[in-house]
């Protein structure tokens, strides 16, 4: 009997569910696993390829301007990425729950985009997919300009400011995408929540945009 703490502690151990393990992305040595839309690759193939593998970093050079897409499509997990601008700051962004490519200005695939340009990292920005957000007329603009579409407003502001690192350093954001909601931190800080998503799941993508971002952690996790 003295032995029956110690093998119970054991069953229960055994018993408890097993934490999902992450899965990179990025494998550090190709883009396996991601596609490329860029549409002025397709009018001039002779472009460089905005997408490329260096030092074992994942990096968008930021132009020509597209974005790299996953080939599968996820529902209900966390994403983790650090990134960080390799030079002069600019603009970035990491796509979720994204689907028909080129719907807007015949270029970004329908989603959300979490955005990652310089001093704005958090900020949501809705492209033909539309999300809610607490105190939305602040933080979006007057109600009547709401839409997901070119020209209304489609930008909402994330919570707070001075969230980033100094330029050069990493930085670290993770978002969780569950069910219609998704929530984002920024190096460890909670910085914007919306919900009622219209699309649960879709591809996830990263942007060139015109500034060059280094990627080195690209994890996800089913949640």
């Amino acid at each position: 009997m003295k032995y029956f703490p110690i093998a119970l502690l054991l069953f229960s151990c055994l018993a408890k569910p097993q934490s999902k393990i992450g899965n990179s992305l990025f494998n550090g040595f190709d883009l396996t696993g991601w596609h490329v839309d860029v549409p002025d690759l397709e009018k001039d193939s002779t472009l460089r390829n905005p997408f490329i593998v260096r030092d074992g970093l994942l990096v968008s050079l930021g132009t020509p301007e597209g974005h790299l897409i996953t080939d599968a499509i996820y529902q209900n997990y966390e994403i983790e990425i650090e990134y960080r601008f390799a030079g002069a700051p600019g603009n970035c962004g990491l796509l979720v729950n994204a689907s028909t490519p080129r719907a807007l200005y015949e270029m970004f695939p329908k989603s959300i985009e979490v955005q990652l340009m310089h001093e704005n990292a958090g900020d949501f920005w809705c492209i033909v997919e539309d999300i809610e957000a607490a105190d939305m007329e602040q933080r979006r603009g007057p109600k009547e300009n709401w839409g997901i579409t070119e020209g209304k407003e489609r930008r909402i502001k994330n919570l707070t400011d001075g969230t980033e690192k100094p330029l050069g350093e990493w930085n670290k954001m993770k978002v969780l995408v569950k069910q219609d909601s998704i929530t984002v931190w920024l190096n460890d800080v909670f910085v914007n929540r919306g919900w009622n998503c219209t699309a649960t799941k879709g591809q996830i993508a990263l942007q060139a945009e015109g500034a060059e971002v280094e990627f080195r952690k690209v994890l996800l996790t089913p949640k």
